[in-house]
């Protein structure tokens, strides 16, 4: 005879009571060490905030020894009334200082940004350069306190890299630590940066870690707050850009034409990218052809650009004033236009003379240019059913900025919040969405992975593709003369065949081989110069590279899925 069912009451109490059991043993064993992640993080966080606030107060400040004011919205109207040779002469000296420094303190006279910071998350444990890291944030200071033409994020999401780099090294983290501790530096930074909390810790889980696990959830958001809280008690609880003009869709009629607003924003980012890459390669053609030291090449950068901001000088800096007249309508047609264009110019030459700065404002300006030049001939087509052209300057300006960043949801928000204007965001969103598709099929996904893809750094195809880079075969072989290597008769004849690797190649270079040669092993040696034969030193066999490169994988999914 069957024996009866328990109560189900009495089967959820006792449920109930093994949960809060393993609960609290959880509770016991992690607790104590997430707490004291979390207040890690809350001071990583009040750091990161003071690092974009103070290199904020430091742009300032040395702008007006400069150009003798600390008003970043009013700069253009100032360098306009200035004397030519000022304007003229002002960012050559300060591309020289550049130069000087980066010399100085880098290997290759190369600003560190937000590209290496997404570099160092995935490929060294959420460590970035310290020493180039100080030296660069430098370098962008001077650059955007003496009329380079770029923006402020790029230098203080490294230097807040920094900070965490400093801090992880401090406390042993391992990988996953470590990451997260530099996803809560940016976090802050960015927030602190812009006074957005919300896209700040998106920003970080979406750009720099690229995952948003659950484990890194919670510390980004407490760092991203605390940066919030350190920019607001220096400037308040105000927005980036104060719009004077209220918004209003024209019912959803008006749709279609942020659809191709979408397009239209996605085509310019991807202009706007590969004018940057095709200067900085034009910049390095001639610069080795005509034998310019490393020191010179910010300089006439600088040259360039104060003879641009003769006639055009709303290129210094970051550009609010004029982003500013674009978002409120106080632009024409033609000036939209030729400011976009002539912005464009401006900051393809201040990244390719290596002085620094980042690329957020930037699109920002030009989004938001690009947006009001569409708006102005969409309302003028169909007036009836239309909107004020700010609303599409506002989408514009999200617009080319995602698809220029590669970070649909948390620049959504970023323009939200420099706005504080919520209610068309169902214009941004359709705009944003295809920007960003339609950009990231031209492009390595973003501005950011295809400098790194041009590096020879492969972050955009995933952990599948970048995760053999990380792992030398010198370390993986087998030696020569242990029980299981390979016979040394066999390694020879695949030596001279051309089948070997030198010891300081990774499995980025092994698998191809692997795949192509269908070997089960890869002689390794140790070159000794021309005309002397290699030195063997072991072998990779097949099912190692196999074993290493499966565990690095799932510990991948592991952490990115915890």
């Amino acid at each position: 005879m069957a024996e009866p069912e328990a109560n189900p009451i009495a089967r959820q109490v006792n449920a109930a009571a093994i949960a809060c059991r393993d609960g609290w043993a959880v509770l016991r064993r992690k607790g104590p060490g997430e707490f004291q992640f979390w207040f890690i993080a809350l001071l990583v966080g009040i750091a990161g905030g003071y690092a974009a606030v103070g290199f904020r107060i430091a742009i300032a400040e040395l702008q007006t020894l400069v150009y003798g004011t600390d008003d970043v919205g009013g700069l253009h109207t100032l360098v306009g009334s200035l004397p030519w040779y000022i304007v003229l002469c002002v960012p050559i000296l300060g591309g020289l200082a550049v130069g000087i420094i980066l010399n100085a303190f880098t290997s290759d006279g190369r600003v560190r940004s937000v590209a290496d910071v997404i570099e160092g998350a995935a490929l060294y444990d959420g460590r970035v350069e310290r020493r180039a890291g100080i030296a660069s944030a430098l370098a962008s200071l001077i650059t955007l306190s003496t009329g380079g033409s770029t923006g402020r994020e790029g230098p203080v999401v490294h230097l807040a890299g920094v900070i965490s780099t400093w801090v992880s090294n401090r406390i042993h983290a391992n990988g996953v630590t470590g990451r997260d501790l530099l996803g809560c530096a940016v976090a802050a930074a960015v927030s602190a940066s812009f006074n957005t909390p919300i896209a700040g810790a998106l920003f970080a889980l979406e750009v720099v870690l690229r995952h948003f696990a659950v484990h890194a959830f919670a510390p980004i958001v407490i760092a991203s707050v605390a940066g919030t809280v350190v920019s607001r008690l220096h400037y308040g609880d105000v927005t980036e850009f104060d719009l004077p003009v209220l918004n209003a869709l024209a019912f959803y009629v008006e749709l279609p034409a942020f659809l191709i607003l979408g397009l239209v924003s996605g085509l310019v980012a991807v202009a706007l990218m590969k004018s940057i890459f095709f200067a900085d390669d034009l910049g390095s053609s001639l610069q080795a052809r005509l034998h310019i030291p490393n020191f010179c090449r910010p300089a006439l950068s600088g040259a360039m650009l104060g003879a641009i901001a003769i006639w055009f000088p709303h290129i210094i800096g970051v550009g609010y004033e004029t982003t500013v007249a674009a978002l409120s309508g106080n632009l024409l047609l033609g000036s939209a236009v030729v400011f976009a264009v002539v912005k464009t110019a401006a900051v393809s030459i201040t990244m390719a003379g290596r002085m620094g700065g980042g690329v957020f404002s930037p699109s920002l300006m030009i989004g938001a240019l690009t947006g009001l030049a569409f708006g102005i001939v969409a309302t003028g087509i169909l007036p009836d059913v239309s909107g004020s052209e700010t609303i599409y300057a506002l989408a514009g300006m999200g617009a080319v900025a995602a698809a220029v960043l590669g970070a649909p949801i948390s620049t959504t928000l970023i323009v939200f919040e420099l706005t504080g204007d919520w209610q068309t965001g169902l214009a941004v969103m359709v705009a944003v969405s295809l920007s960003t598709a339609l950009a990231s099929r031209l492009v390595a996904r973003s501005f950011f992975l295809t400098q790194l893809e041009n590096r020879g750094v492969h972050l955009a195809a995933g952990p599948q593709a970048y995760l053999l880079a990380t792992f030398g075969v010198g370390k993986l072989m087998r030696p020569k003369g242990a029980d299981s290597a390979a016979p040394e008769d066999k390694c020879w004849d695949l030596v001279e065949q051309g089948t070997y690797l030198n010891e300081s190649a990774t499995l980025e270079a092994a698998m191809p081989i692997f795949e192509a040669t269908r070997v089960g092993f890869i002689p390794i040696v140790k070159l000794r110069g021309e005309g002397q034969p290699p030195e063997l030193l072991g072998a990779l066999f097949h099912v190692d590279a196999l074993r290493v490169f499966n565990r690095a994988l799932a510990a991948t999914a592991a952490e990115e899925h915890s």
